[in-house]
Order: C-alpha cells, then sequence, then structure tokens
C-alpha cells in the first residue's frame, strides 16, 4: 500500500468521526455530560502525549536540535491562538445553548480550516515515517471524539436540523484529507518535516488552552480525580506507543 493511500485512508478515517455526533441522538443528556469531560480530558493528556514522546523528538531527529524546530512549535502554538481569536473556534462542551446561530457558521468554518492543518501535519508525519503518522493520527483523533461530540450539540442547539447537522459536520471534517493529499504533492518540493514540530505546537495548544481548562477546578474531589486519572491514561497511552515503536 502506498503512503498517498495511506494517507487518504486515514484522512477519510477521520472525517468519519465527525458522525460520532449520531450518538446524541440516543443518549441522554445526563449520559452524554458524564462521558464528555472524560473524554475530553483523554484526549488532552493523548494530545500532550503525542507532542512530546513523538513529535518533538522525530522533529529533533529529522531537522536537528536546533532553534529552528522550537520556533515552529510556537508558530504552531500561536497559529491556533490566533483561529481562535479570530474565528471564535470552540471546541465547546459546555451547555450549547449558550451560543448564537451566527456562530454555527463560524465554527463549521474554523472546523475546516483546523481539519486542513491538521490534515497537513499527520500527512507530513506519514511521509516522515509511518509509526510517527499511526501516532499523530491516534492522538488527533482521541481528541476529535469528544470536539465533534461537542460541535454537534452546538449545530442542534443553534438552530440545525440533525441531519443538516451530520452532513455539514461531516463536509468540514473533509478538509483533512485534502490536506493529506495536498502535503503529499508538495512534498517533493516543500521540506514537511517542518509541520511535524508545527503540528506539536497546534497539539499542545488545544491541550493546554483549549481542553484543560474545561475539566479542572470542578467541586467534586471525586470527578476532579476522575478527570486526572482520564489527563494521565491519555498522556501514558501515547508514552506506551512510542516505547512499542522504539522495541520494533
Amino acid at each position: 500500500m502506498t503512503t498517498l493511500i495511506i494517507i487518504i485512508i486515514s484522512g477519510l478515517l477521520m472525517s468519519c468521526i465527525a458522525l460520532i455526533g449520531s450518538v446524541t441522538l440516543v443518549l441522554k443528556e445526563s449520559t452524554l455530560q458524564k462521558i464528555l469531560l472524560p473524554l475530553v480530558a483523554f484526549s488532552a493528556g493523548s494530545l500532550i502525549g503525542g507532542a512530546l514522546f513523538h513529535m518533538l523528538p522525530a522533529s529533533i531527529e529529522h531537522l536537528g536540535n536546533n532553534t529552528a524546530v522550537y520556533v515552529w512549535v510556537v508558530i504552531g502554538f500561536v497559529t491556533f491562538f490566533a483561529l481562535e481569536q479570530f474565528l471564535h473556534w470552540h471546541h465547546c462542551h459546555l451547555p450549547p445553548g449558550q451560543h448564537k446561530h451566527p456562530l454555527t457558521y463560524l465554527i463549521l468554518i474554523a472546523d475546516g480550516v483546523h481539519n486542513f492543518i491538521g490534515g497537513l501535519s499527520v500527512g507530513a508525519s506519514f511521509l516522515i515515517d509511518p509509526r510517527l503518522g499511526i501516532a499523530a493520527w491516534l492522538a488527533a483523533a482521541a481528541h476529535e471524539v469528544p470536539q465533534e461530540l461537542g460541535d454537534f450539540g452546538i449545530l442542534l442547539h443553534g438552530g440545525w436540523s440533525k441531519t443538516h447537522a451530520l452532513i455539514y459536520n461531516f463536509l468540514s471534517a473533509l478538509t483533512f484529507p485534502l490536506g493529506g493529499v495536498i502535503v503529499y504533492f508538495m512534498s517533493g518540493n516543500v521540506n514537511t518535516s517542518y509541520l511535524i514540530p508545527f503540528a506539536a505546537g497546534n497539539f499542545i495548544y488545544i491541550a493546554a488552552a483549549d481542553l484543560i481548562p474545561e475539566i479542572k477546578q470542578h467541586k467534586s474531589i471525586r470527578i476532579n480525580l476522575l478527570h486526572l486519572i482520564a489527563l494521565i491514561t491519555g498522556i501514558v497511552f501515547l508514552l506506551v506507543l512510542q516505547i512499542l515503536f522504539e522495541h520494533h
């Protein structure tokens, strides 16, 4: 199987995660809220683990331990900060009724941009090393699950029908494989290795600025402990994956 086919298949699988919002149609709101925040905590840990245990070591291996690597991490971090600032992008898991209908369009646009950048980064990871691509894909997928559940809820409460919410959420996710295909064809002319530390900066920003604030300082000590365990589980999951890759 060629690298291009792998990138396309992995991108389409990532896009299909957008359809996970359909589970909200059968789950009670109380049940959804119980599982959503632990998923957010797990995805935050996965993003941190993916950035620190996979992407940064791979960046240093291919580019050397020089300032440029860390500059690209910062660029990736600031880029997603800019997305939130100017596109009002929210991986929102708060009660979606707080959002007004116009914001739903911004969410779809911003998600499309985010998925496109994610496709570029994961595609570049596969080009460098299939094992790195798998790790990047898993970390991104762990993040996509709670994000898509939250976004689907926002679209519903913003006035969208269930069918339209699923369709348009899926269409915005198709920019992910598009990004992967583009990075494949531009790889001969551009050094795509710099997309790896760029993606690490993306992952660190999403985890630290977007996800962790939603799971910390809960009134219940038991729930805080549950979120901490889920966060650590996500980090350890990516650490174990890196150890297995090194072993083989």
